[in-house]
């Protein structure tokens, strides 16, 4: 009996690992088997079965278990949790969501769909409304995000400027969500309904009211109203749960639980549909329920408003057509039942059921909103065709119009009265390009911010300390403002962009206009470590390294001239910048050159240069030129064995050891390493050692390197 015990114990272990490693059939199996060995029934085995059934798309099968269990008061809510996520996967796998339609075109918040209210740009570049983004993570690249961060003030003027009867909404929107807060729902309700009456295709609005209704226990209405939102933005994933919420409390569970599903397909992870689900399952698979028929269930779902698509679709092909405003204007006053207006509900259907006075080859009807004419006289007409795909499903809408396919409206907002100082940087009071936001709101042009950065850490126009912003030194560019620029400025940013690779490719030469970093004297294959914290050198710095070449010319200073007449290239292996902009560059040297022509470029010198190289000797004189190089190698590997241990740990810590000899004295345009590297570490001055760097003969340069070690031993015997 033990021994059947423990290889029990152990297939189910084989099993559990064959579930784990997604081999459901054979851990169906083992867990049937298992089960009947058992001879009572086991009802956790039982589970585990129908866990792997769900799991391998037999549902119907699945489903008979959990009847089973449930029957005998042995299932509970969270057991169910394999089945609702394999419910979920079968509707996306039937129907997998196609894109979200963008209403209000790029200034659409990516979170809530709707146009975008008290804008919020957060560091990695992505905009939502500020409410969306509550301290949360980025929702589209999940970075990490803070609550403190300001409203995008371009952004919101611009918004302001272009949807005046929207912003109006959003100001009733804000007082009835203040209202609701405090359990004034009639006033809450009002507040929504004057909100919808100015922008009645704003699928925010109506989830909003929806709520409202909810609390107020008007479900039908609640209902009323999450269709319209569903309808005008079929895959907003809180339009969907308040669908779903009304259905529940109208007790009509399997179309609660569809929607539920759906919103898992929206969102996986989302709590509260899968909470929701669970409890519905729980209730469809209860001995006492009778109100449908879960195989039925199965078969329906795929999820009708996702074929129905949109109520709208953009008529582009209109010169008049205005996205910026959501007021309908009319011609024809449309006379509607009494009683179809006489609820809030039915408010709705009044602005959906006048559209059927536009149909083709006629002039578009009008609906005046006196509201928002007199808060806005300058808004202009909203022109939209609704159309509908299912007259047994779309039920609010004309049945004469034209059946459409709905498609994402990138385009949305091509016809918005834009300007281009509506998009201008404030600092160089051009088009932005690149534009970057601060934490505290303010968008410029990446290059007019990093320059301002490098003399002062503070917000140009609000001077908030900007040292946290400026340390991880991170300006994403602000994509829903490059987008913008693209669409309605392309002329304008493709002049910008050719300005920009023309500078690009100046900066790029290297014999020309070569940065020069005026400083101390360097040689090729020697470290060269920097301290930059002059504003005119960050720039140098960046511009380097953002051109790819890493390069640039250092020379000792000159009191005629500016700088010496020759230098050394240095190529830059590795920047490390502080909180407060400054940077230690890790630098290292590589070819030498002479100065053709000095100058100056924003702030800092610019030479034209020719690079120099050592002349190469016959083979007749080389070996008497490598006779030389080794004594004076030693001579000089001598030297420095005999300095102070002090001093040689300094030496080493900062150059590194002494190069070895090179077994072609010739094969380096510049010489042998190790003679540059024993001229940096002789304490010589600065002027003492430039004459090396524009020696081209290889025996000069040894021969002066001798007297100098020569003179150093007199010196240190005396």
């Amino acid at each position: 009996m033990g021994t059947q015990e423990a290889d029990g114990r152990l297939m189910l272990e084989f099993a559990a690992q064959a579930f784990q490693a997604k081999n459901l059939q054979l851990a169906c199996e083992i867990y049937e088997r298992q089960g009947q060995a058992a001879g009572a029934v086991d009802w956790g085995l039982l589970l585990r079965r129908a866990q792997c059934l769900a799991c391998t798309g037999k549902l119907h099968d699945a489903f008979g278990l959990y009847q089973e269990a449930a029957a005998e008061d042995e299932l509970c809510a969270e057991q169910l949790d394999t089945l609702v996520s394999c419910l979920a996967d079968e509707i996306r796998r039937r129907e997998p969501p196609s894109p979200e339609r963008r209403q209000w075109g790029t200034v659409s918040c990516a979170e809530c769909q709707g146009l975008l209210c008290e804008p919020v740009t957060v560091p990695c570049g992505h905009t939502f409304c500020r409410k969306c983004l509550d301290g949360r993570q980025c929702g589209v690249c999940q970075e990490e995000a803070h609550h403190h961060y300001r409203v995008n003030v371009l952004l919101s003027n611009v918004i302001s400027k272009w949807f005046p009867c929207q912003v109006q909404a959003a100001r009733l929107t804000q007082e009835g969500s203040a209202l609701y807060k405090d359990n004034r729902l009639e006033e809450a309700l009002d507040r929504y309904t004057q909100a919808i009456t100015l922008v009645p295709l704003d699928h925010l609005l109506y989830s909003n009211r929806s709520m409202v209704y909810l609390s107020l226990k008007s479900y039908e209405l609640a209902l009323d109203d999450a269709e319209t939102a569903c309808k005008l933005q079929p895959h907003w994933l809180k339009g969907h749960l308040r669908k779903a919420q009304a259905l529940t409390n109208l007790g009509k569970v399997e179309d609660a639980l569809k929607e539920f599903l759906f919103c898992l397909v929206l969102d996986g992870e989302n709590k509260t549909a899968k909470s929701e689900a669970k409890k519905l399952l729980l209730n469809m698979l209860s001995p006492g329920y009778r109100q449908g028929d879960f195989p039925e269930v199965l078969q329906m779902m795929s999820h009708p408003s996702r074929l129905k698509g949109s109520l709208i679709n953009s008529d582009t092909s209109s010169n008049n057509y205005r996205l910026c405003q959501s007021n309908l204007e009319y011609k024809k006053k449309v006379i509607l039942p009494e009683q179809t207006i006489s609820t809030g509900c039915n408010s709705v259907r009044k602005s959906l059921q006048t559209l059927e006075n536009m149909k083709e080859g006629h002039s578009r009807d009008t609906l005046t909103s006196d509201k928002c004419l007199k808060t806005s006289p300058t808004c202009n007409t909203l022109k939209r065709k609704l159309y509908k795909n299912d007259t047994s499903e779309v039920t609010d809408l004309p049945s004469k119009l034209p059946k459409t396919d709905v498609s994402v409206n990138e385009n949305a907002d091509m016809g918005l009265p834009v300007d281009s100082s509506d998009l201008e940087c404030s600092l160089c009071m051009r088009l932005l390009y690149e534009p970057v936001t601060t934490p505290c709101g303010h968008t410029y042009c990446l290059k007019c911010l990093e320059r301002c950065l490098d003399h002062n850490p503070k917000c140009p126009l609000c001077k908030e300390d900007l040292c946290e912003y400026l340390a991880v030194r991170k300006f994403c560019k602000t994509e829903l403002m490059e987008d913008l620029i693209a669409k309605h400025f392309p002329e304008e940013l493709k002049e910008r962009k050719a300005i920009n690779e023309e500078e690009i490719a100046e900066l790029s030469n290297l014999n020309k206009n070569v940065p020069i970093f005026v400083c101390t004297m360097a040689y090729p294959t020697v470290p060269c470590p920097l301290h930059i914290f002059e504003p005119c050198y960050r720039l140098m710095i960046r511009r380097c390294m953002e051109t790819g070449t890493k390069q640039f010319g250092m020379c000792i200073g000159d009191s005629v001239k500016g700088f010496a007449d020759y230098g050394c290239m240095l190529e830059i292996r590795n920047v490390e910048v502080f909180s407060d902009g400054r940077s230690v560059v890790d630098s290292i040297g590589k070819r030498r050159f002479k100065v053709i022509q000095h100058s100056q470029r924003d702030g800092y010198n610019t030479a034209d240069i020719e690079y120099i190289e050592d002349e190469k000797v016959t083979e007749e004189d080389y070996e008497e030129l490598r006779a030389l190089h080794n004594a004076v190698y030693d001579q000089a590997y001598n030297w420095f064995s005999t300095l102070k241990l002090a001093l040689k740990t300094r030496i080493l810590s900062h150059f590194g050891p002494m190069p070895a000899k090179d077994s072609d004295l010739q094969v380096n345009p510049n010489g042998p390493a190790w003679c540059w590297w024993i001229l940096a570490v002789l304490p010589l001055e600065s002027r003492a050692q430039l004459p090396f760097l524009a020696m081209t003969s290889l025996k000069d340069r040894l021969t002066s390197i001798r007297r100098v070690l020569l003179f150093m031993c007199r010196t240190r015997t005396r």
